[in-house]
């Protein structure tokens, strides 16, 4: 296996990460020894890093605020990396926010917090000391709400789903718009990768403030 950084190998066109939780699968993923694959096909961050992502924003002590932490199929292998460091997981759903739960009490630095990413008054209890801001929503402001949340100096990745904020519009035009709102705030895009075959029309952003 190849190091790609702190507790992420690749074997061939594989993905894994080291299991902060060993033996324990999260989401279905093969349990390969102290390794748990990390499929791109069920996580954008996966993905963008399968594609040549070239920046390297996670670290062992990296204190993330991860907005959409949904389940917690992603926001696990983050906790993986940063075995170290935070995960604030925001979630607004209800239903995933009960899935997401058992993990973050079997994982000591995952932190459930049921929250409108919208809002982030709502949690900024949580926040002091972030790092790294991971945005993976799927609502049509999704610039306006990484911006809202990108107030302090380090790294963001954003996932935009051009789907979620215009069905007619070219994704690649999206794209462009939403870039474009993100460089106007003062934040530097380092990298746009675009998600497919993992992803249709969805692009991850990695930018630095």
């Amino acid at each position: 296996m190849k190091e790609l950084f702190h507790n992420v190998f690749r074997d061939g066109r594989r993905l894994y990460t080291v299991s902060l939780d060993p033996g324990q699968s999260v989401y279905g993923e093969k349990i390969r020894g102290k390794y748990r694959e990390w499929d791109p096909f069920r996580s954008k961050l996966a993905a963008a890093i399968l594609k040549g992502m070239k920046t390297k924003p996670l670290k062992a002590s990296s204190k993330v605020l991860y907005l959409g932490a949904a389940q917690g199929t992603t926001p696990s292998h983050v906790s993986d990396i940063a075995d170290r460091g935070l995960v604030v997981c925001v979630e607004i759903s209800q239903k995933a926010f009960e899935k997401l739960l058992p993990l973050c009490e079997r994982r000591e630095n995952m932190i459930p917090v049921l929250a409108d990413a919208n809002k982030p008054k709502e949690y900024a209890e949580y926040t002091t000391g972030i790092d790294v801001l991971y945005q993976d929503v799927a609502q049509p402001n999704q610039a306006a709400i990484f911006i809202r949340n990108f107030s302090f100096h380090g790294y963001g990745l954003l996932t935009i789903k051009a789907r979620s904020i215009d069905v007619a519009a070219r994704p690649k035009d999206i794209f462009k718009r939403e870039i474009s709102t993100i460089e106007g705030a003062g934040i530097k895009v380092l990298e746009v990768i675009p998600l497919e075959p993992f992803e249709k029309d969805h692009a991850m952003v990695v930018c630095k403030r």
